[in-house]
């Protein structure tokens, strides 16, 4: 059955009977994916970087002060590339900087459960994969990390919910040669994601407690 061409069509998460609430913070872990200088700067620097940080900054300070469980991801590219964690471009941003007991997960892929100890760590925070647990995720590329990260955390069982304000990307070059602006980008993955595997929430205000 066709759809008016300026209509919605229903999403896979309404047909199989998912449900549509955001995870609330207090009964959730929270996730910060690749929050690194990488993206504020040089190649990589992505369009509203800083006040995306400045979300994730918000939302991580939230999260400390409901004692929820964070854990931070950074993407490791190796020494002279602008994801080398050990050098200043590669490393976690100051505003969002790990303190004391909250865990490092090092990536290599998009996906943040694949083949690192993400899995593992959540499992030891109380958050074992299989059991529907509530996960909130923030940070950088939405089309990329945050994606795929979400993804499989969906595949895992979790309930993922993804904070819009707190991520960001960049325009690309489409396949037919056109420029896909930063925005429709960024409005184009969040709106994959709540097709099937994420529940999307425009704020860090917008979070039940």
């Amino acid at each position: 059955m066709s759809t008016h061409p300026h209509s919605a069509s229903t999403t896979l998460r309404d047909m199989i009977g998912l449900e549509g609430r955001p995870a609330r913070l207090s009964e959730s872990a929270l996730i910060l994916i690749d929050f690194q200088n990488t993206y504020r700067t040089g190649v990589m620097a992505l369009e509203g970087a800083e006040a995306a940080l400045a979300a994730g900054a918000r939302l991580l300070e939230r999260a400390r002060a409901a004692g929820v469980p964070v854990v931070h991801v950074v993407n490791d590219g190796g020494a002279g590339t602008p994801y080398d964690i050990r050098a200043h471009i590669g490393a976690i941003s100051d505003e969002v900087a790990p303190v004391a007991g909250e865990p490092v997960v090092v990536k290599e892929f998009p996906d943040s459960f694949h083949a690192t100890e993400l899995e593992k760590t959540l499992a030891g925070l109380g958050f074992a994969p299989g059991g529907g647990g509530d996960l909130i995720l923030a940070g950088f590329m939405t089309h990329m990390c945050v994606n795929y990260t979400a993804q499989g955390a969906f595949k895992l069982g979790y309930r993922p919910t993804v904070v819009a304000e707190a991520t960001a990307t960049r325009a690309l070059a489409a396949p037919d040669g056109t420029v896909l602006t930063a925005d429709a980008l960024q409005r184009a993955a969040l709106t994959t994601l709540t097709d099937l595997f994420a529940t999307v929430v425009p704020t860090v205000d917008a979070l039940p407690a």
